[in-house]
């Protein structure tokens, strides 16, 4: 970070601090913990093997599905939800009071999925869903600072050090984990009877990460007027509505947010179900399967901060071609992978394109946002990703049961989404997009 991130007290629009700054992408440091302990490694792979696995009597594609559902419901309610809160907080200027509700039930959520043992698949996706939920939320809403605090210019760099300092968080969190069971089984414990622990310190690093955020991020948006109660829901809507009656002039960001859904579809089902397919079909344990995901957040990280330069130099539509491409070229390999040495270098490529992706997908989104309406713009950036989250890992899961637990050919599906997802970005078009929000900023918005 250099002179753009100046430790300056300023309340502008594009114009925060370097503390304001690094505050921000602390959330991503947060909250990358849930992700990566919960939906990616430890509690998904225990959920299918144990919790809804051999001591409740249901088979491996099944199990494999039911988690898929519990994870597809969760992006479900979030989809029809988070524009109108994205809008409920562009209206309040609330954002911030969101982001720490949100945050604290997210947290919470992770604590009690520590009371979720063999057989209590019920309990487990309830709590996933509303810890799924909780989190969703809290992502978009710090994505809604993102035009706030830096210019245009800026963002591609500001999201790409978000991305990376999450993987790093990611990485400390699953440290941390794998401590714990190293420890656990040392003390005679298996390694299924030391996943509770790992879920408990997945939440506290959450919360106390966490804080530098609500400590030091400003809330810049000014409230309107309108008055609580059924009125505020209503204009939200109403702003939801003329958001999307006013598409045609924001075609770009329009087309570009169908190309995500397709893509990130692909994204979604791996970040979901790649920890299951490498230990339902490669063999890993819960020791190595934790050790894989750690380097992979490591190239994670780097992708996302290469990603974040290379975007401001070459542009962002050019920069997530490239990522596909590695995407593509990621699941091939996995697809023919036999030993756990392939699925090593898989693993490392996938991360690098995992980083990459992530980072310029909410960039990109930003730049075709009026800054004035970063919340509700960001509101339909999520629910792209919520679609994405329900359609990836569905389809995986249905495929999956239908082929009798053939993750091979679920893998094709995925696969599939990252090939449609290039052919449509190439109807994107950055600058037409870029030049469509900035002409709403000089018009005064709506």
């Amino acid at each position: 970070m250099h002179e753009q991130f100046s430790d300056q007290d300023n309340h502008a629009i594009g114009h925060a601090g370097r503390r304001e700054l690094i505050a921000w992408a602390f959330y991503d440091f947060a909250n990358s913990g849930y992700v990566t302990v919960v939906q990616t490694t430890i509690f998904s792979t225990y959920f299918v093997a144990v919790v809804a696995g051999g001591a409740a009597g249901v088979s491996p594609g099944l199990a494999t599905l039911l988690w898929s559902l519990s994870v597809g419901f969760a992006n479900f309610i979030v989809m029809l939800s988070a524009p109108l809160v994205g809008a409920l907080a562009d209206v309040r200027a609330c954002k911030k009071r969101l982001l720490l509700l949100s945050s604290i039930g997210c947290i919470l959520m992770t604590a009690l999925l520590a009371l979720v043992g063999p057989g209590d698949y019920p309990l487990g996706m309830v709590l996933v869903m509303l810890s799924s939920v909780m989190f969703a939320y809290g992502e978009n809403l710090v994505a809604a600072f993102l035009p706030e605090l830096v210019t245009e210019e800026k963002m591609g760099r500001l999201s790409g050090y978000g991305w990376g300092l999450g993987y790093v968080g990611g990485l400390l969190t699953l440290l941390f984990c794998l401590g714990y069971i190293t420890w656990a089984k040392h003390q005679g414990m298996t390694e299924a009877e030391a996943v509770p622990g790992t879920l408990l310190i997945t939440a506290a690093i959450f919360a106390l990460a966490a804080m530098p955020t609500f400590l030091w991020l400003k809330e810049r948006a000014i409230p309107s007027s309108v008055p609580l109660g059924w009125a505020l829901f209503a204009a939200s809507f109403g702003r939801l509505r003329h958001t999307l009656q006013e598409a045609r002039r924001f075609r770009d960001l329009i087309w570009f947010l169908i190309t995500m859904a397709v893509y990130q579809s692909g994204v979604s089902a791996v970040i979901v179900l790649a920890a299951i397919y490498a230990q339902q079909v490669m063999g890993f344990d819960t020791h190595s399967l934790i050790v894989l995901v750690m380097v992979i957040n490591v190239t994670a990280a780097v992708g996302a901060l290469l990603c974040g330069q290379l975007q401001d130099r070459i542009g962002s539509s050019t920069t997530l071609a490239i990522t596909l491409v590695i995407w593509i070229a990621a699941l091939i390999g996995a697809y023919f992978a036999e030993t756990r040495e392939d699925m090593w270098i898989v693993g490392n490529v996938i991360g690098v394109a995992m980083g990459s992706s992530q980072a310029v997908g909410r960039a990109l989104v930003s730049k075709f946002s009026p800054a004035e309406r970063a919340g509700e713009f960001l509101g339909l950036w999520g629910l792209v990703n919520r679609l994405s989250v329900i359609v990836g890992p569905l389809s995986y899961g249905l495929i999956n049961y239908w082929s009798g637990g053939n993750h091979r050919l679920s893998l094709l599906s995925t696969l599939a989404f990252f090939v449609l997802g290039l052919l449509l970005l190439f109807k994107v078009d950055e600058d037409r997009g870029r030049a469509a929000a900035n002409h709403s900023m000089s018009n005064g918005g709506f």
